[in-house]
């Protein structure tokens, strides 16, 4: 369920101006993103792991405190990350 290193830089150059730019709000959401698509693949399969689903929804909690955070200081960013990642709301 973890991400492997080359994931992780190709998802950090991406959304983040470089591969060593780890703490921009896009690519922590990027990264929050790709982990949630894991997780949910995995309950289709095993609907009884609890533990996974409690992880689930503290991630959907993290990502959307940081949309809120980006949605509040740069609009613009924030429509674009949603565009890039098809995240809705």
């Amino acid at each position: 369920m973890q991400l492997s290193s080359e994931s992780k830089k190709a998802i950090f150059t991406k959304f983040g101006s470089a591969a060593t730019n780890t703490g921009s709000a896009e690519a922590q959401i990027a990264m929050f993103t790709e982990r949630i698509n894991s997780l949910t693949d995995h309950l289709k399969i095993q609907k009884k792991d609890y533990s996974t689903q409690r992880s689930l929804i503290k991630l959907v909690g993290k990502r959307r405190s940081l949309l809120d955070f980006l949605m509040k200081t740069d609009i613009a960013r924030y429509r674009k990350i949603i565009g890039e990642l098809g995240i809705r709301k």
